[in-house]
Parts: C-alpha cells; structure tokens; sequence
C-alpha cells in the first residue's frame, strides 16, 4: 500500500507543480522516479519516455500508467494516474466556479505571458539531456527529422513507424546466430 501512495502523492505534486502541457513535466518526472525514487535507470526512463510520446493520448497519463504499472500492475497505474489527473481537476473546477471573472483581467493574462518562457524550458531541457546521450549521428538524425516534419509537413507517425522498423531490422542484423555470426550474414 505504500508505494500505490508514493505513486499517487509522486504524480500528484508533478500535476500540481507543472504548468503547460504533459512535455513541461517531463523534467519533474525524471527527476522524481529516476533521481529520487530509482524506479527506473536513466535510459529504461528515455525508453519509457518514447515509447508514452508515441502511444495514443496525453503523454503525462501515458508515463503515470507506464510508471505505475511497472511498479504495481493495474493498481498502480490507476494511483498514478490520479494523481497526475486530481489537481489539475481540481484547480479547473476552482476556477470555473470562482475565478472566470478573471479572464480579462491584464495582469492575469501577463502573468500567463510570463510563464510562457518557462514552460518551453521545462519542454527543452529533457530533450537537450537526451541527445546529449546520443551519438552525434542520432542527434543529426532527430534535427532532420524535425525540420522536416516542420517544415514539409510529413506526419511524425512515419517516422515513428521507420524507426521501430529499423530498430527492429537492426536488432535482427545483430543477434548472434548459433555459429556466433550477425543474423543477416
């Protein structure tokens, strides 16, 4: 029962302390569970990280479940999801009960403005970590990619399906064979 409270209380305080969108969080949840709590070694947590960004829904529930679930199965998938899900229901329907008369107010849309810097670090700073745990090449690689789909406008579902596809061929290239050879010679 303990750690189904860490979960929650864990995902709770990163639902109530991060704004932005489920990216803004990821340095807090790496912190959390890789730093603080060593559920996960540092490269299972990029893993994690990739494998949440390119399931389907919001990528803040997608790490709750994936955390919660490697810990403590269905349960504490459904701990760390509300927590990660309870303050930022609470703190709407507090303002959707108190505070919409607010919402022309100047100094609370400056606020927001102000907040808008920090929220793309929160976003970048997990990212600038990764590559620099990459190979030059990967980081030549997710640029590219990047720009093009930025700029080209090609759908990231292709990319993320060429890349489980060449990881795949590659993993099936190196396996050993039983005369100790690649898979592919």
């Amino acid at each position: 029962m303990k750690t189904l409270l860490q979960l929650f209380w864990t995902f709770f305080k990163i639902g109530a302390f991060t704004f932005g969108s489920g990216y803004a969080m990821i340095p807090m949840i790496e912190k959390e569970v890789v730093d603080r709590r060593k559920w996960f070694e540092r490269d299972e947590f990029y893993d994690q990280f990739a494998l949440a960004s390119s399931a389907p829904g919001p990528f803040a529930l997608n790490t709750a479940v994936f955390v919660g679930y490697k810990l403590k199965g269905w349960w504490g998938s459904l701990f760390a999801v509300l927590g990660a899900v309870l303050p930022s229901f609470l703190i709407i329907l507090l303002i959707a009960m108190y505070l919409s008369g607010f919402r022309g107010n100047r100094y609370v849309e400056a606020a927001f403005k102000g907040i808008r810097p920090a929220v793309i670090a929160l976003i970048a700073v997990p990212f600038i970590n990764m590559l620099k745990r990459l190979p030059w090449y990967f980081m030549l690689m997710a640029l590219a990619v990047a720009g093009v789909i930025c700029y080209v406008g090609v759908s990231p579902i292709w990319f993320i399906l060429a890349g489980a596809l060449a990881g795949v061929v590659l993993t099936w290239y190196e396996k050993p064979r039983p005369d100790g050879k690649g898979g592919a010679e």
